[in-house]
């Protein structure tokens, strides 16, 4: 599915929140829930710094929309995020009910970025979404996207300029 003029209005602010992440130390992630009526409810950054590596603004989001909106609520959120859902994220959004996911870049893009900067992968395996969960509505990458957000991970890495 193409992604909407309003899509990637969000997936800006999106980045936008990856991005203050990374000015403040911490991992560019960022991500916000916006209800069936096209309300933001919600919007985080990464916040792992401090070792607690369950911070991500998408595992926050479900977390809140658990707490905050009915089943029938929850089913008819959009969560966008800078990068593709974590496996842990995945199952949150999974078990909380929320329904689509729209990404920037996808976990195949940011695995090949870190990988031909010798940067070593996570504990976890990177799984995309639907391997995770395979029920969930799933639209990205947003090629509009890829270069600032590949940006802001090779600053995250200290990766020299033109790698």
């Amino acid at each position: 599915m193409a992604l909407s003029d309003a899509d990637l209005t969000h997936l800006r602010q999106c980045v936008d929140l990856a991005r203050e992440g990374l000015e403040a130390g911490d991992e560019p992630f960022g991500s916000v829930l916006v209800d069936g009526s096209c309300v933001v409810r919600f919007a985080d950054r990464n916040r792992v710094q401090d070792g607690d590596q369950t911070r991500h603004p998408e595992f926050e989001a479900a977390k809140w929309a658990a707490q905050h909106l009915a089943a029938d609520e929850r089913g008819a959120c959009t969560v966008y995020t800078s990068g593709e859902h974590c496996a842990m994220c995945s199952a949150a959004h999974a078990w909380v009910g929320l329904g689509r996911i729209v990404y920037a870049v996808s976990t195949d893009q940011l695995v090949g970025w870190l990988r031909a900067w010798d940067v070593p992968l996570g504990p976890v395996v990177p799984l995309a979404i639907n391997a995770v969960a395979p029920g969930l509505a799933v639209d990205g990458p947003a090629p509009e996207l890829e270069q600032e957000v590949r940006e802001l991970h090779r600053r995250l890495h200290g990766i020299p300029e033109g790698r």
